[in-house]
């Protein structure tokens, strides 16, 4: 078995965002980062980093970004080691998405 580094698909997403929202840039670099160091074969490998994500149905996660300030959802493709950006928010935002139900236990 070998170890496949998570790939980032929908960075623009973010870079569009971040120029919205200037004080967002930091928060963003900083999970960017923590991505692209990532190796990510289960929802646990992300519950152990960011424990405050939360785990949605059909692999989706919203991440807490900034102090809470930010959430970003994505979507995990475990098998080929991709995380795809759907889309980044306010937390004024997020409260109006509508987003997946939290999975049962993964909390």
């Amino acid at each position: 078995m070998y170890i496949v580094r998570v790939k980032l698909v929908g960075r623009d997403k973010l870079t569009d965002f971040a120029k919205k929202h200037p004080q967002a840039r930091g928060p963003i670099k900083a999970w960017v980062a923590d991505v692209e160091a990532a190796v990510w074969t289960t929802m646990a490998n992300i519950k152990a980093r960011f424990p405050h994500a939360s785990i949605l149905a059909d692999n989706h996660v919203v991440f807490n970004l900034g102090g809470n300030k930010y959430r970003l959802e994505t979507i995990m493709v475990f098998a080929s080691g991709v995380v795809v950006v759907l889309r980044i928010g306010t937390h004024a935002e997020y409260d109006r998405w509508e987003t997946r139900k939290q999975t049962k236990g993964r909390r």
